[in-house]
Order: C-alpha cells, then structure tokens, then sequence
C-alpha cells in the first residue's frame, strides 16, 4: 500500500500550469483542478491567473478551487471573479468570499463596497462578515439606507458579528424595515447582546406582520436570555402558526420561565406531537414541580418523540 503524499502525487506545479495554455478550454479546467487539488501555495497564483479565463467554465472552476483557499491573494482573484458577467461564476466566487477567514483578505473587499451592482455589494459584506473588520463598519451602518434589501440583509450580518453595544439603536431602527428578510435579520442579529433595549425591540417583533419574522424573533429572545421578554413569548403561544409558538416554547425552556408555566402546560393538548414535544420539552427546562401531573397524564402519548420527550422532563423534576 502507498502512502499519499501531498502536492507529488499531482506531478509538477508548472508542468500542470503550462496546461492553462492549451487551446482547448476542457484541458485548461482539468488543470485548474489538478492545481487546486495540490493545496499547494505555489499553485495559487495560477489559479488566480486562470481568473481571467476567456472560458466561463475554466473562470467557474477557478472560482471553486480559489474558495478552497484563504489570505489576500485568494481574495484577490475571487473579488475579480465576483464582478464575472457569468452568474454561475459570480455566485461561485460569492461562496467563496463567504468562507474567508484571514483579515489580511478586507483589503480586496472593501473596494467592492461601492460596486454598482447589488450582487458584488451584498457579496463583499457577506466575506467581510466573518473577518469582524472595523473598517466595515462605517461602511456596513450606511449600506443599511441601501436601496436594496439584500445588501441590507448582508450589512447587518457584518454589524452583528463586530459586536459593539454602540451599533444597537441602527439594528433596533432595521427591525422595522419594509423588507421582510431584513426585519427577520435585524432580530437575528440582535442576539450578540443581553441589553433590556434589544430585548424589548425584539419583543416587538413578535407583534410583526409576517410569521416567519415573528418566528425569528422568538427565536432570538432564547438566545438574548432577557426575562423580560416571558409575558410577549407567553403570548406568542397563541400564535396562529405553529413555528411561532415552537419557537416560542424553546425560548421559554430556556428563560426558566415559570411565569409561563400554565400556558406551556395548555400545549401538552395540542393536536402536533411537535408541540406537545417542545411543550414537555420547555417544561423539563423549567424544571417546576407543578407540572409534573400534567407531564405524568401524557407519559403514553401516542407519539414515541413525545413519550421519550415526557419521561426526560418527568426525570429533570425528580
């Protein structure tokens, strides 16, 4: 048996790299895999060479090898890729720039910030998110008036991540924005803090037109862990679609929130085994002794998720 060797197995870096000179566009994109499949630095700078392929097919396969890399260099060829006339190529180096994680990268990103194209802006506050650069942050706060929603969606994913109390009245103001996915954002990225005036806004929320809204705020209040979010969730019990009051429930358990307790219990009675399963669930989280009876009457629940969910929360209260 052999033993792998990485980069030798794939023969030499140059030999394979004179291939992207071949006149025939399907032996260029074999090399561009065979480069990428090295993992080797010394393959890099072909890959972003291949960048500027006069084929979309060699320009989308360089794309997805770049992805596979990370720093300034891959930034830099994916960045010159995500402005590609080809959406198959854009969306590919968009990916790409998502999963950077070396700062040094910010620097082919922030240019991308004033691109005319909602796609590349959307796209450069997609990577930079995750590389928490404070030179995003002016950037990300005034892409939040942005005429369209995505940009808006991806600048609060870069606020959010850098963490600062001091961005909390701009996300609070963007979970009243008229787009939906935005307002659903806005309270997603409220989780980053404990603050009562985050709790209260995303309270609010629950109050929102659409449901899937309410549902994302629900679910950010068990992760904010403010008890003064209890009465509005105990309210969203009632909710007229069940992922609101799933979510809900969740969020309950996690809040220890006895003053709820009632309301919880009424949900044991619920025609979904996915309710009545969070509902045993919440409750087991709780861990208040008066809801053992009513935890013991569904113990033979027809559900087995529900029975196993039941006899774990009986078993937290003793």
């Amino acid at each position: 048996m052999s033993i792998f060797e990485p980069f030798e197995a794939f023969g030499d870096i140059e030999a394979i790299a004179e291939r992207l000179l071949d006149p025939d566009a399907a032996i260029r994109r074999l090399a561009v895999i065979e480069l990428a499949e090295t993992a080797s630095p010394e393959a890099l700078p072909h890959l972003i060479g291949a960048a500027g392929d006069a084929s979309g097919d060699v320009r989308l396969q360089a794309a997805i090898a770049l992805a596979e890399f990370d720093g300034a260099g891959a930034a830099g060829g994916l960045a010159r890729l995500v402005v590609d006339d080809d959406p198959s190529v854009a969306q590919a180096a968009a990916d790409g720039l998502a999963e950077l994680k070396n700062q040094e990268a910010g620097g082919n990103l922030l240019p991308l910030l004033d691109h005319a194209s909602a796609f590349v802006r959307a796209a450069a506050f997609r990577g930079l998110k995750g590389l928490r650069l404070q030179d995003a942050l002016g950037p990300a706060l005034i892409a939040l008036r942005d005429a369209d929603a995505s940009v808006r969606v991806q600048a609060l994913g870069t606020i959010a991540y850098l963490k600062l109390d001091s961005t909390l009245p701009s996300l609070i103001a963007a979970t009243r924005d008229e787009n939906i996915e935005v307002r659903a954002a806005a309270v997603n990225a409220l989780t980053f803090t404990t603050q009562s005036a985050a709790a209260e806004a995303v309270a609010a929320a629950l109050g929102d037109a659409n449901w899937q809204v309410r549902a994302a705020a629900a679910e950010s209040l068990g992760r904010i862990g403010h008890a003064s979010a209890v009465e509005a969730l105990g309210k969203a019990l009632s909710d007229e679609y069940w992922q609101v009051q799933q979510k809900s429930l969740n969020a309950l358990g996690k809040l220890k929130a006895d003053a709820a307790l009632l309301r919880i219990t009424l949900l044991l009675e619920s025609d979904m085994p996915t309710l009545r399963k969070e509902a045993a669930a919440a409750l087991g989280e709780i861990g208040n002794p008066q809801a053992r009876e009513a935890l013991a009457a569904h113990i033979d629940d027809p559900d087995p998720d529900v029975r196993k969910t039941v006899r774990w929360a009986l078993t937290r209260l003793g």
